[in-house]
């Protein structure tokens, strides 16, 4: 495996266009594919999320592949403001949760009333975006998106961040399992602990999720050699997991799913990331 890459809270990440465009292929496959095996049954369970079933889950998958047709459909922005990043993205996710939750439950009553189940509705999303997944990479482009404007390519990424996290939510609550492509993944577990190097900026914590990122943060000493005083470290998914609330700290250690060495490896109080 390819070592994890450390990165600093003020240097910016960059993604390849053509491994976003591949990860969005494959994450986007995967999970029509496991929502087409899915039993009625299954779809009214519960999802795990709050006042959400399997169904409202699905369809809420379906809108996010749909975001990227619809804004490359829309004006380019003009806007002067500052361009939103990915951190941003993520620390500002909690302000349109409301708003993503009453267009979620509309659309799913809508294709609920039309007869139209959750997998459907995810075909069409991606009949949406198959002609424009060269368009869905462009970093010159920029769109106005509701946190400010944003460039294609990130937008992209956070597309990829949104259908991991629900293609982990659809196996859990269904008890299918759903493919994770490795790309994907990767995206997913760096934007979110870029987001963590941003909202704790420092360097007296490590936090370790192999293979995929290493990242410093939280003020406080910084070590100069060897092992740091501080580390924290899981893998891919129990990270994803705690960075949108779906496990709480004291959980994972329980777990033993996560290990924190050093007075201040204590991650409680900045979790979760993403709303």
């Amino acid at each position: 495996m390819p070592p994890a890459k450390r990165t600093k809270a003020a240097q910016k990440r960059s993604y390849d266009p053509a491994r976003v465009r591949q990860a969005l292929i494959g994450q986007v496959e995967a999970v029509a594919n496991a929502a087409h095996e899915l039993t009625d049954e299954q779809c009214a369970r519960p999802s795990g999320l709050p006042g959400w079933d399997v169904h409202r889950l699905l369809v809420h998958i379906a809108l996010q592949i749909d975001a990227v047709p619809r804004y490359l459909a829309g004006p380019e922005s003009k806007a002067p403001a500052p361009e939103v990043d990915l951190t941003s993205w993520a620390m500002s996710t909690a302000v349109a949760a409301a708003e993503l939750d009453r267009e979620t439950r509309e659309e799913a009553d809508r294709a609920a009333s039309g007869g139209a189940g959750g997998a459907a509705r995810i075909d069409e999303a991606v009949a949406q975006l198959e002609p424009v997944l060269e368009s869905a990479v462009r970093g010159d482009l920029l769109i106005p998106h509701g946190a400010g404007p944003m460039r294609m390519l990130d937008f992209t990424v956070t597309r990829l961040v949104e259908l991991v996290v629900h293609s982990d939510d659809l196996a859990r609550a269904t008890g299918s399992p759903v493919t994770l492509d490795r790309q994907a993944l990767a995206a997913t577990v760096r934007v979110l602990t870029d987001t963590l190097a941003v909202k704790a900026p420092g360097a007296s914590v490590e936090v370790r999720v192999p293979p995929f990122a290493v990242v410093q943060c939280v003020e406080g000493p910084r070590h100069t050699r060897g092992t740091p005083p501080n580390v924290v470290e899981t893998d891919p998914l129990t990270w994803i997991r705690l960075a949108t609330g779906r496990i709480t700290w004291e959980r994972a250690r329980t777990a033993h799913a996560v290990s924190a060495s050093g007075e201040r490896a204590d991650l409680s109080g900045l979790l979760p990331l993403l709303g």
